[in-house]
Parts: C-alpha cells; sequence; structure tokens
C-alpha cells in the first residue's frame, strides 16, 4: 500500500456505496477480460520462451498476473534473471 493511499485512509471517510461502486467497478473488468487459468498458463509458457532467447531466467521463481485498478489492468511477469545471452549481431 502506498503512502497516499494509507493517509486517504486515515483522512477520508469512504461511503459505504462508494466501496460497493468500486467492487463492482473491479468485477466487470474482470469478466470483460475473461482471463481463465489456462490462458495465464500459456501466456507464461509463451514469455518464458521468448525472454530464455536473451536471458538466462529462474524458472522456478516466475510470476504472472493481472494486476488490476479503477481505470486498467496491467499484465505484470515478474522473474530473477540469472544472466543475460550474448549473441552474436546477424548481417543480414
Amino acid at each position: 500500500m502506498t503512502f497516499n493511499a494509507i493517509l486517504k485512509k486515515l483522512f477520508n471517510k469512504t461511503d459505504t456505496k462508494d466501496v460497493a461502486k468500486k467492487r463492482l467497478k473491479f468485477a466487470l473488468i474482470y469478466d470483460k477480460l475473461e482471463v481463465s487459468d489456462d490462458l495465464l498458463k500459456n501466456l507464461q509458457q509463451d514469455l518464458v520462451e521468448v525472454i530464455s532467447r536473451y536471458f538466462e531466467i529462474d524458472r522456478d521463481a516466475i510470476n504472472l498476473d493481472i494486476r488490476r485498478s479503477e481505470d486498467s489492468s496491467a499484465l505484470v511477469f515478474n522473474t530473477p534473471i540469472v544472466s543475460a545471452r550474448h549473441c552474436r549481431e546477424s548481417t543480414a
């Protein structure tokens, strides 16, 4: 939680209807995205394949998640990078 969020919680009273409205927005965003566990698993495999071309990564520590805010959603892919792969430049 950010410092600003903490201050808002301490100094702003939240109306129950506003809380319910925000929860409904989150539910609608989730439904709109229609993201299944299988889709996330397949996406993670694809991302690992592409990133592994350029970096050696810790495959056991990978985390893929979708984070939502009021106005948007973000795909968050987190993995420790062990090292960069050094490839020869192509002469195409």
